[in-house]
């Protein structure tokens, strides 16, 4: 394989020095520290296995290539085939991660989804996307938290927030961030008349707590609100204020957080998802850019959308960003999102949101 592109050399020699500073006696001293090696180590020692992996399919092809240039066999021209097959899919997936490069994309996602302009329509839309999100994390072997959410008076939703842990969770879904708009015949129109609804998606990080740490927010700039969390059945956090809503005043930031037992933990983790928004945006370093970090900083309206979902008069889900469509509509509310989370990522993540008649 090109040396410009895989160095199996400078992988294994990386190895060794991260196996030695492993093997140090004060190793543990640094805990932080520590874990940040060792995972650096076994990301490591996977390249290089997964490299050897590639480089014998590829010395297997090649025999297999040589035989049937001598003697036709449907049995090695079906192993042949199978294994470039998985070879080309992996390889893909390992181009997909090197687009993967921001400060945060390896960490764990925060997924917040607001219900927008369109009343109980919208309301039962933000549920469906929730539904959506759930199910592409777990497709893809994520562990999907629910921490909050705020119930609609008729059906589906005003809010909820998804934690989704796992690897790159955060750099597949930044491009979700934004508004959706679904066109459908309403369930809840007695005229059966077309309605176009909106609900508005917030993605942030799920950052280490050694990160959060270094964030120090002054108490004067924080107001901190609490309530019962809501819900069915009675349960403890129903009987006390145990929900807690943090507003970062000179931002406007804001975050609720419900799903915790106690007050106390509720208000922990609400503050480590604030401070990780106010990271990012301190990264970015442009005050202009929270409209982009904070997806829902941009009104869940007409005009604004990132994506259109369309049910009727025909079936067709658009990303009017990158342009990239698909009628299976049922496929991609059921977590089918790769196509158009894969082709954000390939434009570079700069394409606009500027269509408005896609229906």
């Amino acid at each position: 394989m090109p040396g410009t592109i895989f160095d199996p050399a400078a992988l294994t020699a990386r190895l060794r020095d991260l196996e030695h500073t492993a093997g140090q006696a004060d190793f543990w001293n640094d805990p932080e520290r520590a874990q940040a090696t060792l995972q650096a180590l076994n990301d490591t020692k996977t390249r290089l296995e997964q490299l050897k992996r590639w480089q014998q399919q590829l010395e297997d092809c090649q025999a297999i290539a040589e035989l049937l240039a001598v003697e036709s066999d449907e049995a090695l021209w079906v192993e042949a085939t199978q294994t470039l097959t998985q070879l080309d899919r992996e390889l893909n997936r390992w181009e997909l991660e090197q687009l993967l490069a921001g400060p945060y994309d390896q960490e764990g996602a925060v997924v917040t989804i607001n219900a927008g302009a369109g009343g109980t329509d919208a309301q039962d839309w933000a549920e469906m996307l929730l539904r959506m999100y759930t199910r592409w994390g777990e497709r893809q072997g994520y562990k999907v938290r629910l921490t909050d959410l705020s119930e609609g008076e008729e059906a589906g939703i005003k809010s909820a927030t998804l934690e989704i842990e796992g690897r790159y969770a955060y750099g597949y879904l930044k491009g979700e961030k934004g508004t959706h708009r679904l066109v459908r015949i309403s369930p809840f129109n007695a005229n059966g008349k077309r309605q176009t609804s909106f609900a508005g998606v917030e993605v942030m990080p799920i950052l280490p707590d050694q990160t959060i740490s270094e964030v120090e927010i002054p108490e004067s700039d924080l107001e901190i609100t609490t309530s019962r969390s809501g819900g069915k059945g009675g349960q403890n956090v129903n009987k006390v204020e145990t929900a807690v809503r943090i507003v970062h005043i000179p931002t406007g930031l804001s975050v609720r957080c419900t799903q915790e037992r106690s007050q106390l933990q509720n208000k922990q983790k609400a503050l480590a998802i604030l401070k990780a928004k106010l990271l990012v945006i301190m990264q970015e370093q442009r005050l202009q850019e929270i409209a982009q970090i904070r997806g829902d900083a941009v009104a869940a309206t007409w005009g604004n959308q990132i994506r259109n979902y369309v049910f009727d008069p025909y079936r067709l889900v658009k990303d009017v960003r990158t342009k990239v469509e698909t009628p299976d509509v049922e496929g991609v509310l059921n977590g089918d999102l790769d196509l158009f989370i894969q082709s954000y990522l390939r434009q570079g993540g700069t394409a606009q949101t500027s269509e408005v008649n896609a229906d």
